[in-house]
């Protein structure tokens, strides 16, 4: 009887794979289908991020640089420390390094979030609700920073806001001040200048992404109590206000968790401008300089694991909103 027991869950492998190999039902042919939908999904996924994500882990926890052996913690206790560290009023007498590049991350990602989806909305309300002329090729403009790397951006924004740069030279033409003064790149990291500088930097990348998020939003607006509104007297602005930002305040919401999740990647932007130290450019730091491959494991580990809880959580929120 245990043989037969234990021989079971086996049996039933063995049928389950046969009836995807030779299916004899409609059922076993719509499993089949599926599976074979699922099947380049799941090798990618294997390979893109399975193995990659188990290796990261198992590297920080190594105590070789240059190899995957033994096993310690010590690049998370490193890592919690500092940004207990970076915390006022701890008293935590460790170096906050790794918690203040975390804080500059969420801070500076939230902040270029927000005024990314801000114009957004303007953009793709605009888009919507009037007849521009033109519309193709101002959706074609509009979404051309998508296709640009985070280096290319950088660079426009050295040409405009640089020492040399065209907005530059015409500012100082306007007010006297030298360039060097009101250049937004090329100053040195933490400064307002060279944070207003990468702050463009990002919205150049952002902006475009938050827009077409928007627009399909715009798709779902019930018009008819826009007119509604509109035949009642109320202005474009209580229109907007009162009927249509109820009714695409989800596509908001959305916008604004996934807008967030690339500004916390962006990486070529911040690279060039070195305008401040975020979590991304941390990454390339610790492997470039030092080839610390635990703590940069460990970093990389918990960015993966806020990352996936932060849009798991927010989606889940997003979703009972919307079914409330």
């Amino acid at each position: 009887m245990a043989t037969r027991d234990g021989s079971a869950p086996f049996g039933r492998v063995g049928a389950g794979l046969v009836s995807l190999v030779a299916p004899a039902t409609e059922r076993d042919r719509s499993r089949r289908r599926i599976v074979t939908l699922a099947a380049p999904f799941l090798a990618l996924a294997a390979f893109g991020a399975f193995v990659p994500l188990a290796t990261m882990l198992r590297m920080s926890t190594s105590t070789s640089n240059f190899a995957i052996q033994g096993f310690t913690l010590a690049a998370y206790e490193q890592l919690f420390t500092s940004i207990l560290a970076a915390v006022p009023g701890t008293g935590i007498d460790a170096n906050p390094v790794y918690g203040q590049v975390i804080w500059n991350s969420l801070w500076f990602g939230a902040a270029t979030t927000v005024a990314s989806v801000v114009v957004g909305v303007a953009i793709a309300h605009g888009l919507e609700k009037y007849d521009l002329p033109r519309k193709g090729l101002l959706v074609t403009l509009i979404s051309f920073p998508i296709s640009l790397p985070g280096i290319v951006a950088a660079f426009m924004m050295i040409v405009w806001f640089g020492k040399t740069g065209v907005l530059t030279k015409v500012l100082s033409v306007f007010t006297g001040a030298s360039p060097d003064a009101l250049a937004l790149t090329g100053q040195p990291s933490g400064t307002l200048l060279a944070i207003t500088g990468l702050f463009f930097g990002y919205l150049y990348s952002m902006i475009p992404r938050a827009t077409f998020l928007l627009r399909g939003s715009y798709a779902e607006v019930n018009t008819d109590a826009e007119e509604a509104a509109r035949a009642l007297g109320a202005t474009p602005w209580q229109t907007f206000r009162y009927v249509t930002l109820p009714q695409i305040r989800p596509g908001i919401v959305g916008a604004l968790i996934l807008t967030f999740r690339t500004a916390l990647a962006i990486f070529g932007t911040v690279l060039v401008l070195k305008a401040l130290s975020v979590i991304t450019f941390r990454f390339n730091q610790e492997i470039s300089v030092g080839f610390n491959l635990q703590m940069a494991s460990a970093l990389a580990t918990v960015f993966f694991v806020f990352t996936v809880v932060f849009t798991f959580l927010s989606l889940r929120l997003t979703s009972a909103e919307v079914a409330g």
